[in-house]
């Protein structure tokens, strides 16, 4: 009334706000958490026994006879989850303000790595340290794993958020499957195979992974792992851009829900 704002409008701005922040939360939490565990232990998702005209389709480069073990890094289980974060913030709030995210997850790993390296180069207090030699294996293993997975990181986001819009571009805003799945079964395939290459070169995977037939087992392992995982965020992606269509800002003028 009398020219004053809506009451409304500081309230969906804050839900809007809040939203976004949760969403980098999301997204910021499983890239650190991804790059501090990264490759210290692998895990077995689950064994199964091939049939006879199975083992015809596996190659055996992924099998052990007739034995299919799904094994992958425990940091693989927390990075699919940075794709998610980044499609919502891609469909709800536009390409810069997810681009914007990558960068801040790429530098937060920059100020990681200094405040570790500050930790590791203070003299270490004899008598009083409770684990110091715990510390000292975290530290170097994590400088590899997050300097490896910052470079395979920032390239795959980037991919993952340019083809996002591409899609959504080409569609016309609809078809949010598409997009979804496009863009990030792609980028998590050069994901995988960027950080998990360096990592072979760099010595950072056992001494067990000495082949790059064994590298690319390593690969292909990863890589199934978040392309299932990508085509089961789908729905998830799909239930976030309807429960917060209300609080959408993407600049573009492609809405899923228009």
């Amino acid at each position: 009334m009398n020219g004053e704002p809506s009451k409304q409008e500081p309230v969906a701005t804050y839900k809007r706000d809040a939203l976004f922040l949760s969403l980098a939360g999301i997204f910021l939490t499983s890239l650190v958490l991804g790059n501090v565990i990264g490759t210290t232990k692998f895990v077995t998702l689950f064994s199964v026994e091939l049939s006879s005209w199975m083992q015809a389709i596996v190659p055996e480069l992924v099998r052990d006879n007739d034995i299919y073990t799904m094994s992958v890094p425990v940091g693989v289980i927390a990075y699919p989850f940075t794709f998610l974060a980044t499609d919502l913030l891609s469909e709800l709030y536009g390409r810069k303000k997810a681009q914007l995210v990558v960068w801040v997850g790429f530098w937060m790993n920059v100020f990681m790595l200094l405040l570790m390296s500050v930790n590791h180069w203070l003299p270490n207090t004899a008598g009083v340290s409770g684990g110091l030699d715990l510390f000292e294996g975290v530290y170097e293993f994590m400088i590899g794993n997050t300097i490896a997975s910052m470079i395979a990181y920032l390239v795959a986001q980037t991919v993952d958020v340019r083809l996002f819009h591409f899609w959504k571009r080409l569609t016309k805003g609809k078809h949010l499957w598409l997009r979804n799945n496009a863009s990030t079964t792609i980028s998590q395939l050069v994901d995988s195979t960027a950080i998990l290459t360096i990592l072979f070169v760099a010595g950072n995977l056992g001494q067990e992974i000495d082949t790059v037939g064994k590298l690319i087992i390593l690969i292909l392992n990863s890589y199934l792992f978040k392309f299932f995982f990508a085509l089961f965020d789908t729905p998830l992606c799909y239930l976030g851009v309807k429960m917060f269509r209300d609080y959408e800002e993407d600049p573009g003028e492609y809405s899923l829900y228009s």
